[in-house]
């Protein structure tokens, strides 16, 4: 079916859609090796739909990244895809999977640029203590970045909102913290070895000169908040492309909904609604998801609770430890008020 055709058959109430169309097309036949990535989430199932409607060259080689902690029900998605499409989805391993990485280098804990500036300071065998920045840079001469983070060393923006770059943008961790240092060691690096080292591997190894995945801008998080459009040219001679970076929930309802699209069980039999990496303690519904994990896969409900025992009892006491502060706020504040 020619470009037209499909345009003629799109949604007529999305021009996002019908413009996301019209550009993979374009992406297309611009490139001749390109490599789409294949979570098995909601996303990327509407990627795998709008880039199979143009590849009939095969130009596409589709990749799953196996973290060594998946749910059974998306690797029978991936699987279900492979014979929807009429198509082989390569399965990549990790270099090092999540519980090797977990043991190796520490656990994750509230996001990926937190876990990393605690491991700095934590490599430098920090006291977690309340100085002055100028006087915790004498006693750790090598470790400046982390240390401006704990002392909250960035400027506030204009609107008064206090930067990602300071511990007080996660509120009352550094009171936290010095109430309970962590009791084991905390490390991002499980994504570094689990996901973004394996996919640059395959890259370089395959020599592909175009990279395609399922960021929209509209989730938000970190990885999304750093691209502005939905292409990006690279030196390293892969360009990277973002086929959905501007759909919106209410158009991805649209196209599911007009393409019949089909989502795993992690959707529509589990009730979750996004999938990564297992049970991973920096999403903030994790408990939620361990629920569910024990209702429908306890295997894996077993394994995450051995892999992040105590990252997931560090976030919980963080979290009790939040809103008791919060609560001592709110009545001190009443108690002014009166």
């Amino acid at each position: 079916m020619g470009l037209f055709e499909i345009i003629r058959e799109a949604p007529e109430n999305s021009q996002i859609i019908t413009d996301s169309i019209v550009i993979t097309h374009a992406k297309l036949q611009q490139y001749e090796k390109i490599l789409c990535s294949v979570s098995g989430g909601s996303d990327s199932d509407i990627l795998v739909d709008l880039c199979q409607k143009f590849d009939e060259a095969n130009k596409i080689t589709y990749a799953f990244f196996d973290t060594g902690l998946e749910f059974a029900a998306t690797k029978e998605h991936i699987t279900f895809l492979e014979e929807k499409y009429g198509i082989h989805i390569e399965r990549v391993k990790a270099i090092k999977p999540i519980p090797l990485c977990c043991k190796t280098y520490g656990q994750p804990f509230l996001s990926k640029q937190v876990s990393e500036w605690i491991e700095r300071l934590q490599r430098h065998n920090f006291k977690w203590e309340d100085k002055p920045f100028d006087e915790l840079y004498k006693e750790y001469p090598k470790c400046r970045a982390a240390l401006r983070w704990w002392c909250n060393d960035f400027a506030k923006s204009e609107t008064g909102k206090e930067s990602s770059f300071n511990i007080a943008y996660n509120q009352y961790l550094k009171e936290f913290m010095i109430s309970n240092p962590p009791h084991f060691r905390i490390s991002n690096k499980c994504c570094h070895y689990a996901k973004k080292m394996p996919a640059s591997k395959f890259k370089k190894q395959h020599g592909f000169d175009l990279n395609v995945y399922g960021v929209r801008k509209a989730e938000g998080g970190a990885r999304r908040a750093a691209y502005k459009t939905c292409f990006s040219s690279n030196e390293s001679g892969c360009d990277e492309y973002r086929p959905i970076f501007w759909y919106l929930s209410d158009t991805k309802k649209i196209y599911e909904a007009h393409y019949g699209i089909e989502h795993s069980r992690c959707y529509d039999e589990y009730g979750l609604k996004r999938t990564g990496c297992a049970g991973c303690p920096y999403g903030q519904n994790f408990e939620e998801e361990l629920k569910v994990m024990g209702e429908n896969e306890p295997l894996l409900f077993r394994a995450v609770n051995k892999v992040f025992q105590d990252t997931y009892e560090y976030t919980r006491l963080y979290r009790e430890y939040v809103e008791k502060r919060r609560c001592e706020e709110k009545e001190d504040k009443d108690g002014t008020t009166k």
